[in-house]
């Protein structure tokens, strides 16, 4: 472990701070995005007493009994919403030490047919507990205010790299993947291994995690291989690419390996991560950038365990099915191969 190494702090206030600093902001967003892809978000203006209230309800269902959780277990939903037990979903392979709770865009099922794309079957209904009915609200707020954020930022991205600001509006617009993870790591005494969350990258535009103030555990690997401690600082979220912008900007934008350390025995960990994705029914583009930023990509990463598709909804069903084989086995048995040794993709 670098202890000394950090990641940066970028303030998202500076892009209305006049067209000098908005320049500077946009400048040390395409560097960090290149070199790290992680970066800390500050002055992103979601209020302080919505963030206590989002980890206050994430808290209140994790001590619901055992019964009232399981009642919205993810395997009863095609759509992988609701409730996953500690150790059901993989990574790699291997148990994430974790239990978590998935929301997604709500909206209605698609119609199904012969000819559906296969990835249709992920839009539906979130699975809501019935012990809690305040949550919805805040959940939904959440998803909202945290959108909002992320659309800001990758009209940031695009005119970092030269491009229109809605150079993605079209993939994204008409219906895009809000994918909430409330998650409980619980400490090493209540577990089998150290993996809260194993190494991986996340798989759409951007994550915004909002951290565990009282307990670290997050780690992003450096281009040297070292791994980074990313504790939470007060009034900010992580922030971090996916692949799709890795793909998008010919891998000028940086996709990250990173993972989640159980906490030591006698603690747990409660953290918030917001996937933003594009619509389902979208291909990520390849940008047109300019020569000079061309020469600076490095190209997308190749992962043979985590091929990666244009199509998102192909992209975005593969990580799923790998995820939780358990939900694959029950609502998509007739896209598994029996003979095959089925490898699970990222954690996203």
């Amino acid at each position: 472990m670098t202890a000394e190494k950090t990641l940066p702090i970028l303030d998202i206030s500076r892009l209305d701070a006049g067209p000098a600093e908005r320049g500077a902001f946009l400048r040390d967003l395409r560097h960090t995005a290149r070199d790290v892809g992680f970066f800390y978000l500050s002055g992103h203006g979601v209020p302080d007493a919505l963030t206590r209230e989002i980890v206050a309800q994430s808290r209140r269902f994790f001590a619901l009994p055992t019964e009232d959780k399981l009642a919205i277990e993810m395997v009863n939903s095609p759509h992988f919403r609701g409730y996953t037990r500690i150790g059901r979903e993989l990574t790699r392979g291997a148990a994430d030490w974790r239990e978590q709770i998935d929301f997604g865009s709500e909206r209605p099922r698609l119609p199904i047919g012969p000819d559906t794309p296969a990835w249709a079957r992920l839009q539906g209904p979130n699975l809501w507990p019935a012990a809690q009915p305040e949550l919805k609200g805040v959940v939904t707020e959440w998803q909202g205010r945290l959108t909002d954020i992320a659309v800001r930022l990758l009209k940031a991205f695009a005119v970092s790299l030269e491009q229109d600001e809605n150079v993605f509006a079209p993939i994204y617009e008409t219906g895009p993947i809000q994918h909430l993870k409330l998650i409980r790591y619980p400490g090493r005494d209540a577990t089998e291994s150290d993996q809260g969350v194993g190494a991986h990258k996340d798989g759409g535009f951007l994550t915004l995690l909002l951290q565990d103030e009282n307990q670290g555990g997050l780690q992003v690997i450096d281009q040297s291989g070292d791994w980074i401690d990313a504790p939470a600082i007060p009034g900010t979220f992580i922030v971090n690419i996916g692949e799709v912008l890795e793909i998008a900007s010919n891998g000028y934008l940086r996709a990250t390996v990173h993972r989640v350390v159980t906490p030591p025995a006698g603690r747990d960990r409660v953290s918030v991560a917001f996937f933003f994705g594009a619509a389902l029914d979208a291909t990520v583009p390849l940008l047109e950038i300019t020569p000079a930023l061309a020469a600076e990509a490095l190209g997308p990463a190749t992962d043979p365990q985590n091929p990666l598709f244009r199509e998102i909804g192909q992209n975005y069903l593969k990580g799923r099915l790998r995820s939780h084989p358990d939900v694959a086995e029950r609502h998509y048995a007739d896209l598994l191969d029996p003979t095959a040794k089925r490898e699970p993709a990222s954690a996203y």
